[in-house]
């Protein structure tokens, strides 16, 4: 090994970032029918089609209900189709993982790597892999899904600035609304797999711990990938949570780790081997 030369000034080369769409949060920009839902002004920018009936006459007494919170009912069905769309095309999937991790990670980054790994033995093992169809990670899961031979799926979300689907999507499925999305995670994979990411994955990890904690989902395995990205949050929730009795022991049993691919699959396919009672 060649030592280097006292003085030498080499730069250290600076680690690959995948590119990432930004939004200007500062001025008003594209809206989103989220945003839509929860502003408060939503006469400014409401579609046409949505429209309530015009109250013509009110009960003495009564006061008159701003225009914009009466057309809120109205968007029910828009919701409601949303989950029409996406329980009939998903309800054909078969057995399928959810897997979530930052839409930054570069291609070249070890856990793109992984994420390809990982998914390409759940594939193999006959899991359909979902999911949110953008790059980094979940690109890295759909490329691992079509490696295996497995059915890969892309659950996109409308955003402020135009998120491409990947191109190793084969069903691709794009939603208005973040919590019709969300529910369409839960209700058709037998699992997560959570990967180094952001504030989506987190929120991801956490509804799902939620949902576990207060028994609205059972048997369901949530494994947390790379434990040194996770060491710290996993410190916290020990010694901060847990210690001042926020959450009791075995809400942190919800939690599995994995450090490889093959221990992520195995983990994946021994809960789903339980769920439906078979062998190992």
């Amino acid at each position: 090994m060649q030592k280097r030369r006292k003085g030498s000034s080499k730069k250290r080369r600076p680690r690959a970032r995948a590119k990432v769409k930004h939004v200007d949060r500062r001025g008003p920009g594209p809206t989103t029918e989220d945003e839509r839902l929860f502003s408060r002004r939503v006469a400014d920018f409401e579609p046409a089609e949505v429209m309530p009936p015009k109250v013509e006459r009110l009960p003495e007494g009564f006061e008159p209900i701003p225009e914009e919170t009466l057309r809120d009912p109205w968007r029910v069905f828009r919701i409601m189709g949303e989950f029409v769309d996406g329980f009939d095309t998903l309800a054909r999937i078969g057995p399928a993982v959810a897997i979530f991790g930052s839409a930054r990670t570069p291609r070249r980054d070890p856990d793109y790597l992984a994420a390809t790994m990982t998914c390409q033995l759940l594939a193999e093992a006959g899991f359909a892999i979902m999911t949110g169809a953008g790059p980094g990670i979940m690109e890295a899961a759909n490329k691992g899904a079509q490696q295996g031979a497995g059915l890969s799926v892309g659950l996109n979300i409308e955003l402020p600035f135009e998120q491409d689907v990947n191109r190793y999507v084969d069903l691709s499925l794009t939603f208005r609304y973040f919590f019709v999305r969300k529910t369409m995670f839960v209700r058709y994979s037998e699992g997560f797999v959570i990967f180094p990411g952001g504030y989506g994955t987190m929120d991801e990890l956490f509804e799902a711990l939620t949902l576990i904690q207060t028994g609205k989902v059972h048997n369901f395995p949530l494994v947390m990938y790379n434990n040194r990205y996770h060491s710290t949050l996993m410190r916290w929730l020990k010694n901060c949570m847990l210690a001042e009795g926020k959450i009791s022991p075995e809400d942190l049993e919800i939690i599995v780790t994995a450090n490889s691919p093959d221990q992520a699959a195995q983990i994946i396919v021994d809960a789903h081997n339980a769920r439906n009672g078979s062998g190992s």
